[in-house]
C-alpha cells in the first residue's frame, strides 16, 4: 500500500493544503460545543451575565454587599473594594466604555453614585467571582421580600416580651437593610451564620448560578437593561457561531474538492503506469496475468484506490484531532464523572466493527479474484461467439457464465449484507448512548453538579468522538480491501519484463540487409517441460521465399514470434542483418520488421 501512496508526491502540495485545512476543520468543530454551553448556561440561563463580578454597581447596594462581605472575612472588603473605583464627576476611558456598555451613552453620571470594576485580568476576575459569589447571595436572600418578613419575625420573637406592640409594628415596617446595619456586630453574625453555612453547603455551580442571578437583581437597581443585555450575548454569540460554523464549511468543501482531484490524480498515475508497463509486456507476462485480470486491475482495482484516498486524509488527520481533542475538551471543560460514558461508547463502536471486520475481510479479497474471473469468463465467450455458435455450445457457456456470476453475486450480498447492518447497528449505539447521557446528566444537573449547557457541550464532544472512532473503524474495513487492490497493482508495475534491451546495443549490418538466420535455435514456452523448438537452422534469403512446412502445432508460428522477439530463443541464435536481435533494441528491431525496406517471403504450410 505504501509503495502507491508514494505516486502522492506529485500532488504533495495539495496534500499539505489538504492537511491545513482538516486541521483548521477540526479546531472549528472543538470550538462550536462550548459556544452552545456558553448560550445556554450565560445567555439563557444567566441573561447574558458572564461571572458573579457586577461590571457596574450602585453605591448603596456595593456598601450593603461589603457588610456581608464584612461578616466572613475582614480583609475580604477592602480586597472587593481594591478592585472597583466610585466614578467621579469626570469618568476615565475605562469607566465611560463600562457605563456606555451598561447604561447607554444618553445616561447622565452623577458624581460618586455608581461603581465600576477596573481593568482585570481573566484570573483576578474568577477569583474575585468566588469571593463575592456568597456576599452576593446572602445580599439577595436578605433582600427577598419572604424572607426579610421572616427574619423580622425572628428578631421580633427573639426580643424581651415586655417590648410594646407599637415597637414591633415599627421594626414591620422598617427595611430589614437599616435593621441589620443597626444592629451590634456579633448579633449580625450570629444571625447571618444560618444563611452562610446553607450557601457554603451548596455545589460552586449553584452557587455561582444564583450569584448571578443576584447580580442581575443589581444591574436592575442601577438602572440597566437586563433585556437588551441577554440579547445582545446571544446575538454574539450565535454570530460567533455561524462564523465558525462558516469556516468548517468552506474548509471541508475545499478538502472534498482537493481530495477527489488527488484521488483522480492518482488514478491516473496509476493507469498510466499500468498501460505503460503492459505495453511492455512479453507473451509471458501476459500468460501469467491473463487480460481478464489485467483490465480489472485496471480499472477496479485502481477505483478501490481511488475511494479511499478520498477518506484516507479526513481519518489520518482529522478523526485523531477529533477524538484527541474532544477527549480533552470533556475533562477540562465538563464534568469529568460522565467520561466512563465515552468509554463505554468507544467499546460498543469496536465490538460492532470488529465482529464485522473478522467476517467480512476475508471476503474482500475473494470478491476480486471472482471480479477477475467474471471478466475472463466474459471475455472468452464474447471473443470465441463464432465458434460456439458454430458447435452449438451456448447452453453449455450460458451455464458457465452464470456460475461465475453467481459466484460474485453471493460473495457481494453476504458483504453487503454486512456492511448495511455496520450503520444501524451503530446508530442505535450513539441514539443509546446520546439517552445515558441525558440520564445521567439530567441527574448531575438536578444535585447542581453541572449546568443543562454544560451537558449538552458533554453530548456533542460525545458524539464528536464516536465519529471519530466510527470513521477510523470505517477506513479500517476500506484498508484491507484497497490493500489487495494495491498489492494486485504493484504486481504488475514491479513485474520483471523477461524480454528487455540488453546495456550495450549494436547496430544493423547494411551490409546485410533482409537475412534472417536461424542458428541451432531451440525454444521452450515458459513452465513447459519439453522443446517446442529444438535445433532449427535455416536462412531465409532477401528477395527469395523459404517456406516452413509441418502439421497443426509443430511451431511454424512460433518460429515468425521468435523473430519481432515476442518470445526469447532458449537455445542457439537468431540473427537479423548479420546481428543478434537479442544485441539491437526491441524499437530498432521491430521498425525493420514494419518498414518494407527489407524484402523477406516466408511461407507457412501445413501439412
Amino acid at each position: 500500500m505504501l509503495k502507491v501512496l508514494k505516486n502522492l508526491k506529485k500532488s504533495f502540495s495539495s496534500v499539505v493544503v489538504i492537511v491545513i485545512l482538516l486541521c483548521i476543520q477540526a479546531a472549528t468543530d472543538l470550538a462550536l460545543p462550548d459556544y452552545t454551553s456558553k448560550i445556554v448556561n450565560i445567555g439563557i440561563q444567566a441573561g447574558g451575565i458572564e461571572s458573579a463580578v457586577p461590571e457596574v454597581i450602585a453605591k448603596e447596594d456595593m456598601e450593603n454587599l461589603l457588610l456581608f462581605s464584612a461578616s466572613q472575612n475582614k480583609n475580604q472588603k477592602e480586597e472587593i473594594l481594591n478592585h472597583y473605583t466610585l466614578v467621579g464627576s469626570k469618568p476615565n476611558k475605562q469607566e465611560e466604555k463600562a457605563i456606555q456598555k451598561y447604561l447607554g451613552k444618553d445616561y447622565q453620571i452623577k458624581q460618586d453614585t455608581i461603581y465600576v470594576v477596573k481593568e482585570i485580568s481573566k484570573e483576578e476576575k474568577d477569583q474575585l467571582s468566588k469571593m463575592m459569589a456568597t456576599p452576593l447571595m446572602e445580599l439577595t436572600t436578605v433582600l427577598n421580600e419572604e424572607t426579610e418578613n421572616q427574619i423580622k419575625e425572628q428578631i421580633i420573637m427573639n426580643m424581651p416580651s415586655n417590648i410594646p406592640e407599637a415597637q414591633k409594628q415599627a421594626i414591620r415596617e422598617q427595611h430589614l437593610m437599616e435593621l441589620i446595619k443597626n444592629m451590634p456586630e456579633e448579633k449580625r453574625q450570629q444571625m447571618l451564620a444560618q444563611f452562610t453555612d446553607k450557601i457554603n453547603n451548596m455545589q460552586d455551580s449553584i452557587k455561582e448560578q444564583a450569584a448571578v442571578g443576584a447580580v442581575k437583581e443589581l444591574y436592575k437597581n442601577v438602572g440597566v437593561n437586563t433585556d437588551k443585555l441577554q440579547n445582545n450575548y446571544i446575538l454574539m454569540a450565535g454570530l460567533q457561531m455561524l462564523g465558525i460554523a462558516s469556516i468548517t464549511m468552506i474548509s471541508a468543501i475545499l478538502i472534498m474538492l482537493l481530495s477527489s482531484k488527488v484521488a483522480a490524480k492518482l488514478g491516473r498515475t496509476l493507469r498510466d503506469k499500468v498501460f505503460k508497463k503492459v505495453i511492455r509486456f512479453s507473451n509471458k507476462e501476459l500468460t501469467e496475468f491473463s487480460t481478464a485480470s489485467l483490465i480489472t486491475r485496471s480499472t477496479n482495482d485502481i477505483q478501490q484506490i481511488q475511494q479511499l484516498i478520498t477518506m484516507l486524509f479526513r481519518v489520518v488527520v482529522y478523526a485523531p484531532i477529533i477524538g484527541i481533542g474532544g477527549f480533552i475538551k470533556v475533562l477540562t471543560n465538563s464534568d469529568s464523572q460522565m467520561a466512563w460514558i465515552i468509554g463505554v461508547a468507544i467499546l460498543a463502536v469496536l465490538f460492532v466493527v470488529g465482529t464485522l471486520f473478522i467476517g467480512v475481510m476475508p471476503k474482500f479479497k475473494k470478491l476480486q479474484e471472482l471480479v477477475d474471473k467474471i471478466n475472463q469468463v466474459a471475455r472468452e465467450i464474447l471473443t470465441g461467439l463464432p465458434v460456439i455458435r458454430a458447435f452449438h455450445k451456448e447452453k453449455k457457456e450460458e451455464e458457465r457464465f452464470e456460475k461465475a456470476n453467481y459466484n460474485l453475486m453471493k460473495t457481494d450480498r453476504f458483504v453487503s449484507r454486512a456492511m448495511s447492518m455496520m450503520m444501524p447497528l451503530l446508530m442505535l449505539i450513539m441514539n443509546s448512548i446520546m439517552i445515558l447521557i441525558v440520564w445521567v446528566g439530567g441527574h448531575n444537573v438536578d444535585q447542581g453538579i453541572i449546568q443543562v449547557g454544560d451537558m449538552m457541550a458533554f453530548i456533542q464532544y460525545t458524539m464528536q468522538i464516536v465519529m471519530a472512532f466510527l470513521m477510523i473503524s470505517m477506513i479500517s474495513i476500506m484498508l484491507p480491501r484497497a490493500a489487495v487492490s494495491a498489492r494486485r497493482i504493484n504486481e504488475v508495475i514491479e513485474t520483471k519484463v523477461a524480454i528487455k534491451d540488453l546495456p550495450n546495443l549494436k547496430e544493423f549490418d547494411h551490409s546485410k540487409k533482409g537475412l534472417v538466420e536461424f542458428k541451432n535455435v531451440s525454444f521452450r514456452y515458459p513452465d513447459a517441460d519439453t522443446e517446442v523448438l529444438e535445433d532449427i537452422n535455416f536462412t531465409a534469403n532477401p528477395g527469395e521465399t523459404t517456406a516452413i512446412i509441418g502439421s497443426t502445432g509443430s511451431g511454424k508460428s512460433t518460429v515468425v514470434n521468435l523473430i519481432p522477439r515476442f518470445y526469447d530463443v532458449t537455445g542457439g541464435e537468431l540473427l537479423i542483418d548479420g546481428v543478434n536481435i537479442k544485441e539491437v533494441s526491441l524499437k530498432s528491431l521491430r521498425d525493420i520488421i514494419r518498414t518494407s525496406t527489407t524484402k523477406r517471403n516466408i511461407i507457412f504450410w501445413n501439412h
